[in-house]
């Protein structure tokens, strides 16, 4: 995904220039200041975000659709006087859709997650609010953990913890944070259900085929959930 982000801002700065370039030359006149150009600003990283990180798309999609907005209002296909009572309607309907939307592609995610939540007990809820939570599981056995954190932090190292089977991390980060740290020889399989927030999955495993996987379903809500 890093290497199709930097072939999406190639192309928009090659395009820029050619328009800059063929402008100065007189080949053509492509007015590249109109009227509310500043709002591309606000669309094109939306846009190449919601192309290149899946686990941030929600928010991405609602930047994306405060932007074309803005640009319409601009552009007097909407009075300025109606463009608050638009957007927050508009980022409802797209919060909807997205989660509709990926709800239907992620069942097959949805139904393991369910039955591996199935073994997570009371002991294996954590909660930060306010506050930091640091978790070791050193030559522990891991069956699966609920995290949730809300103006605080949750650590949880697992790089030498007993994993025999597949697992799910239910991570909510509620204006906080979440860090996971994951050995090299399990699969990791993300889901994100956020709102300006995302699950960054930073781990470059190569398990072995039927190696145990960590599902990790991320809620971030001015938060974010990071894997390592």
């Amino acid at each position: 995904m890093k290497n199709f982000s930097s072939i999406m801002w190639g192309l928009v700065l090659v395009a820029l220039g050619v328009i800059l370039g063929g402008n100065a030359m007189g080949w053509f006149n492509i007015d590249v200041f109109f009227d509310g150009w500043w709002t591309l600003f606000i669309i094109v990283p939306c846009a190449i975000g919601f192309l290149t990180k899946p686990g941030e798309r929600i928010g991405h999609l609602i930047g994306l659709g405060v932007g074309v907005i803005l640009l319409l209002a601009c552009l007097d296909v909407v009075a300025f006087d109606n463009l608050w009572k638009l957007i927050f309607p508009a980022v409802i309907v797209l919060v909807g859709l997205c989660m509709i939307f990926k709800n239907l592609f992620a069942h097959k995610f949805n139904a393991a997650a369910a039955k591996l939540s199935e073994k997570i007990n009371k002991e294996d809820e954590i909660g930060a609010v306010f506050a930091g939570q640091d978790i070791n599981m050193n030559g522990e056995e891991f069956k699966g953990k609920n995290l949730s954190a809300v103006f605080g932090g949750i650590k949880l190292d697992l790089r030498k913890a007993k994993i025999k089977e597949d697992a799910v991390i239910n991570a909510s980060a509620i204006f906080g944070g979440v860090e996971i740290l994951v050995p090299d020889d399990v699969a990791v399989i993300t889901k994100s259900n956020s709102i300006f927030g995302g699950v960054s999955n930073k781990t470059n495993n190569n398990p072995k085929e039927g190696a145990p996987a960590i599902y990790v379903n991320g809620t971030g809500i001015f938060g974010g959930v990071e894997i390592k």
